[in-house]
């Protein structure tokens, strides 16, 4: 699976996430790019599980070396290497060992049920208070520091994206 031909957003409002983790999963898979397919990583500790499928946004790189992660919520679970077309409706605000590692959280563009969903103050405040916990809870059992700033909305991703799209082509080019 190779994944340099994928743009980051396919559409203005739209970003391509690639699920690395299916929600209600415990193992933790990721893209091992040099031989294009998805590796389990570890298995967590405990007993958290991913709240919604978990995933990347290719051809981004975040200040944590890694590409941009992002979140979508999805009723039914996808599976590792599905790829969605997704509208960020906000974004996690958090720091992992000192590193910003933000994370967006999206809505599935082909399901017409989540159509009207624009803005993070659509989802229930719990839900992202177990979006929050479920963070600090596996990073924590793992012993890393991690710190949740908080949620921002819509009108945050996408300063975001940009700077991950622009953070990409810059190490593209150093490579080259």
């Amino acid at each position: 699976m190779d994944l340099t031909p994928l743009t980051p957003s396919p559409s203005p409002g739209l970003v391509n996430l690639i699920v690395e983790i299916p929600a209600g999963s415990r193992n933790k898979y990721e893209y091992f790019a040099e031989a294009g397919v998805m590796a389990l990583d570890r298995v967590l500790h405990s007993s958290v599980r991913y709240p919604f499928d978990y995933g990347f946004v290719p051809n981004t790189l975040a200040e944590d070396g890694a590409p941009l992660d992002a979140m979508v919520i999805m009723e039914e679970p996808t599976f590792a290497g599905c790829l969605i077309k997704a509208r960020p409706i906000g974004l996690l605000d958090m720091h992992d060992s000192g590193a910003y590692d933000g994370k967006l959280l999206c809505v599935p563009s082909a399901d017409p049920r989540q159509t009207s969903i624009k803005s993070i103050r659509q989802i229930a405040p719990n839900q992202l208070e177990d979006v929050a916990e479920f963070f600090r809870t596996y990073k924590s059992l793992e012993g890393r520091v991690i710190e949740i700033d908080g949620w921002r909305d819509f009108d945050a991703v996408e300063p975001l994206i940009e700077s991950c799209k622009a953070a990409a082509i810059v190490q593209s080019k150093k490579l080259i």
